[in-house]
C-alpha cells in the first residue's frame, strides 16, 4: 500500500511513517520545510517539499498520483494564531480532499481532535476556540463528499510518553489522554480496515489490544 501523510513532519505523522515502513508499505511524507526532508526519510518514507497553505489543487494532486490511501496530519501547531487554525487545520484538509477526489484516490484518514463543541464555551481560550471551529468545518467537508471513503480519528490529550499497545476506541469514550505512539498503531489499524469507512472514532488510552480495538 502506497500512503500519503500530510504534515509528514508532525509527532504523529513521524511515528506512522515509522509503523507502515516497517511492514513495507511506501509512504509519502508532505512537509513545508525542506530541513524537515531528512527526518522523514530516517523515519522510512519519501518526503515531498509541498507548502498546503500556497499550493493548488493540482500541486497536491500530483503528489497524490498513484497513492492508495491518503491522512491528513497536518495542523497549525501550538504557538500559531486564530488565521492559520484556518489556513492549516481546515483549509489544507479541503485542498487534500479536493485533491484526492481529483485523482481518484478513496481512501482518507483524518486526524481530527475530540470536544469540538467546546467552541463556544466562554472559558475556552480564542485561539483554541478557532482550532475546534477549523477541525469542526474540516470534518464536516469530509463527511459530505460521496467521493472518498473516509474515517475520521478524535484522539483525546496527546502525550510523548511511549505506547502501551492498549487503547479504548469507540464511537464515544469520554474524555482521556493517549500516548501518539498509540494514535499511529490505531491509524494502520484504521488504513487496513475499509469496513470502516464513514466512522468517526474517539480515541484514548484503555485496556484493549490495539488491534482488537475495532472488534471490542
Amino acid at each position: 500500500m502506497k500512503v500519503v501523510i500530510a504534515g509528514g513532519h508532525g509527532k504523529i505523522a513521524l511515528r506512522l511513517t515509522r509503523v507502515l515502513a516497517e511492514r513495507d508499505d511506501v509512504v509519502v511524507g508532505l512537509v513545508r520545510n525542506p530541513d524537515h526532508v531528512d527526518d522523514v526519510q530516517d523515519a522510512g518514507g519519501e518526503a515531498v517539499v509541498l507548502d498546503l497553505e500556497q499550493a493548488t489543487v493540482d500541486d497536491v494532486a500530483g503528489a497524490l498520483t498513484g497513492s492508495d490511501a491518503v491522512v491528513f496530519a497536518a495542523g497549525a501547531g501550538a504557538g500559531s494564531g486564530a488565521a492559520r487554525k484556518d489556513t492549516v487545520d481546515r483549509a489544507a484538509s479541503v485542498l487534500l480532499a479536493d485533491a484526492a477526489e481529483k485523482v481518484g484516490v478513496r481512501r482518507f484518514v483524518q486526524v481530527s481532535a475530540m470536544g469540538l463543541d467546546r467552541a463556544d464555551d466562554p472559558d475556552v481560550d480564542s485561539v483554541f476556540a478557532a482550532y475546534l471551529r477549523a477541525k469542526a468545518a474540516a470534518d464536516e467537508d469530509v463527511m459530505g463528499r460521496d467521493g472518498l471513503d473516509w474515517t475520521i480519528l478524535r484522539p483525546g490529550l496527546l502525550t510523548d510518553d511511549p505506547g502501551t499497545g492498549k487503547v479504548n476506541l469507540a464511537e464515544h469514550v469520554g474524555g482521556g489522554v493517549v500516548p501518539r505512539d498509540d494514535v499511529a498503531a490505531v491509524l494502520a489499524l484504521l488504513l487496513d480496515r475499509p469496513e470502516t469507512a464513514g466512522h468517526i472514532y474517539e480515541l484514548v488510552g484503555g485496556d484493549t489490544p490495539v488491534d482488537e480495538a475495532l472488534g471490542a
